[in-house]
């Protein structure tokens, strides 16, 4: 009679009992992978009776693609629910505004799509409300360049929203791995997106947040709009449970939602997606730096820098799109987002593809699959608080206001001189490389002091006694 290798308590390997747990590994799948971890040892010179580590029982798994590895790295360390509804989670994706996005596929159809939850620890009146929201209002929208809902449902306390997958990354973690992008590949990809919004304001909406975060790219360079979630409808902001908030994410605000966040229309998105725009082929937000006061402030009074200067090969005709995007003033911006994917469309390369874009991994632990109240969940890992997609690099000039683009001005920040151009950008020409005296730190004023000034000797002595009084002291 053959020995099983099962233990005789599946509790002694975390692993195994979260596997069998789940429901995602069968007794049989276990065995298997278990005899071929026994193997393994034995081809190393170990004995059969050696101890199978989970972590070597986990990559057996993987390799089966009985477990994804996100699945085994929660067995690791104890998850055992791994469904919403009928969907099977398989990955993470990220976290927005309105919850977590899980890739996953449907338990009986085996369709692989994204799975938005809202957990039951952050639902609130509005946070649900928002939610249903949402989706209703992706359940009425069909397009090519729009992601599609397909099903929506509840599993105990957590609300979800299923949507396709869309294979890829965002246009935000794009930019960040693969640097700026030329024209003819930022023009495709926000000419897509125009279409994709130009659906859904002839549809009355307006989405409000678009930023890269929010345009999914597949390796064939097509684009689509995502997220949703704080669209609204622009005839009926009155009855929107956010009407008069500033609703999106700072960099990418249009001025209008600064100023009157009850008069957002269409053109709004318009700003949002120049902004967006700028940064594909800049790789920069267009007001890097600061808070979220100062951003804000920025979009209302300044001009950012022109774009040529991080990408010179543009002609002056794509950098007039950006800037009549980017108009302060709705009425001098462009009128649709039809006319924006109409002027890209001579830049836009359709042959242009994106390629293979192996996903970035995160190197901390990725969120637990959703779980309710009732679950007892050991731990939770920590939600980020970021809420932006700043730049943490200073803002290009202290107090570069603007006059509506009538009046040149020039401001000087440290090596380089601007100048307000005809298209409503900031010039950049070279100055003499020299700091000036604000632009040093008091710190090294005082250090170039004191280095001048104190013979070596002394200085030296100085030094040495302080790291004594340091050490003793």
């Amino acid at each position: 009679m053959t020995a099983n290798p099962m233990p005789a308590n599946p509790g002694d390997s975390l692993l195994r009992s979260s596997a069998l747990i789940s429901g995602l590994v069968t007794t049989e799948k276990l065995e298997y992978a278990l005899r071929v971890a026994k193997h393994r040892l034995s081809q190393q010179g170990l004995s059969p009776d050696s101890v199978v580590f989970d972590s070597l029982l986990a990559e057996i798994l993987v390799e089966q693609k009985t477990l994804t590895t996100y699945q085994a790295e929660q067995m690791l360390i104890g998850r055992t629910k791994f469904n919403v509804g009928p969907y099977w989670i398989t990955d993470f994706i990220g976290e927005g505004g309105m919850g977590q996005v899980f890739k996953a596929e449907h338990q009986v159809m085996g369709r692989v799509c994204a799975v938005k939850v809202l957990p039951g620890a952050r639902a609130t009146d509005l946070s649900r409300e928002s939610f249903a929201r949402e989706i209703r209002m992706q359940a009425n929208l069909d397009y090519p360049y729009l992601v599609r809902a397909f099903d929506a449902g509840r599993d105990g306390k957590v609300h979800y929203l299923v949507t396709e997958y869309v294979p890829g990354m965002d246009l935000r973690r794009l930019v960040k791995s693969r640097g700026p992008l030329p024209v003819q590949q930022a023009a495709k990809i926000v000419m897509h997106a125009a279409l994709g919004l130009d659906y859904a304001h002839r549809k009355g909406l307006v989405h409000r947040d678009v930023k890269p975060g929010n345009i999914l790219v597949t390796p064939e360079g097509d684009a689509k709009v995502s997220d949703i979630g704080l669209a609204g409808f622009a005839h009926d902001l009155m009855n929107d449970p956010r009407a008069g908030k500033i609703v999106g994410t700072t960099d990418y605000l249009s001025p209008e939602q600064i100023r009157t966040p009850l008069e957002i229309k269409p053109s709004s998105d318009i700003y949002s997606l120049g902004c967006t725009l700028y940064y594909a082929i800049c790789g920069k937000v267009p007001f890097p730096g600061g808070d979220t006061a100062s951003k804000m402030r920025r979009h209302i009074d300044e001009t950012p820098w022109h774009p040529r200067k991080f990408a010179p090969d543009i002609t002056e005709e794509f950098v007039d799109i950006i800037a009549d995007m980017m108009e302060k003033d709705p009425r001098k911006r462009i009128a649709s987002a039809a006319e924006v994917a109409a002027r890209l469309e001579p830049w836009a390369d359709e042959s242009i593809g994106v390629g293979a874009m192996s996903a970035m991994r995160s190197p901390w632990m990725a969120p637990p699959p959703p779980l309710n109240e009732d679950d007892k969940p050991e731990s939770r890992a920590e939600e980020s608080p970021s809420l932006y997609d700043s730049w943490s690099e200073p803002a290009p000039a202290k107090d570069q206001s603007t006059d509506g683009g009538q009046t040149s001005r020039t401001v000087v920040d440290g090596n380089t001189m601007l100048s307000r151009s005809a298209n409503g950008f900031a010039e950049f020409s070279s100055a003499p490389s020299q700091p000036t005296p604000s632009s040093m730190s008091t710190n090294m004023v005082v250090a170039l002091t004191v280095a001048i000034c104190l013979p070596p000797a002394l200085l030296v002595g100085a030094i040495f006694g302080y790291l004594v009084a340091q050490r003793y002291f």
